[in-house]
């Protein structure tokens, strides 16, 4: 077992429609007016609105379990490994529209690639990297793990599961602080029969 865990945060998708929200020119939403303003938004709380609740989850279940010493990534379009407190404005958020989420893309993969490498320098022995995202798709998989090996690991509860699902799981693990279990990326079955509906959250 790892002695300690970063969380990889897949992306939101900067060039949808609640992203397109933020980026208009009159924004009606508090959050459009403050990414314009000198200071922006965190990353995490703007991915959170483009996002919706599968980023929410994300980014409570890191927050409840990453540690101190290596803490949460968000992987971001053309930006490579960001903090989820990392400020951004509009302009950030346009160019990161700009950039297609895919291994192909040289914009995304080239930043990606880097960062992770350093991250991968500042591991101990028995560290691990969950990510927190799909694995049926090459989008991000492949560079990661040609930067972590069988140090990559994920939720394998996570396969079959469509994005609203996932993020619904990881906040009811944030908020009972059990963390799910992870597996190696290396080798895991990627593709999964839809298992059952989540049963709904009580008041």
């Amino acid at each position: 077992m790892a002695a300690f865990r970063v969380f990889l945060l897949s992306p939101a998708d900067c060039s949808g429609k609640r992203a397109r929200m933020l980026q208009g020119l009159d924004p009606e939403h508090d959050l459009g007016r403050r990414i314009r303003g000198p200071e922006g938004a965190a990353l995490g709380e703007v991915f959170s609105f483009v996002s919706s609740l599968y980023f929410r989850g994300k980014l409570a279940y890191a927050r409840a379990f990453a540690t101190a010493r290596l803490g949460a990534h968000v992987i971001t379009p053309g930006r490579g490994l960001l903090s989820p407190d990392q400020p951004v404005r509009r302009a950030d958020l346009l160019a990161m529209a700009e950039v297609t989420v895919s291994q192909e893309e040289s914009r995304f993969r080239e930043p990606l690639a880097r960062d992770a490498r350093r991250l991968a320098e500042r591991l101990g022995p028995q560290d691990g990297v969950v990510l927190l995202g799909s694995i049926a798709t090459d989008k991000y998989v492949e560079v990661l793990t040609d930067c972590f090996a069988g140090r990559l690991l994920f939720p394998p509860v996570f396969v079959g599961r469509g994005d609203m699902s996932r993020g619904g799981l990881m906040l009811r693990h944030a908020a009972s602080g059990r963390p799910l279990d992870y597996a190696p990326v290396a080798g895991a079955v990627r593709h999964g029969k839809r298992p059952p509906k989540l049963e709904p959250l009580r008041a």
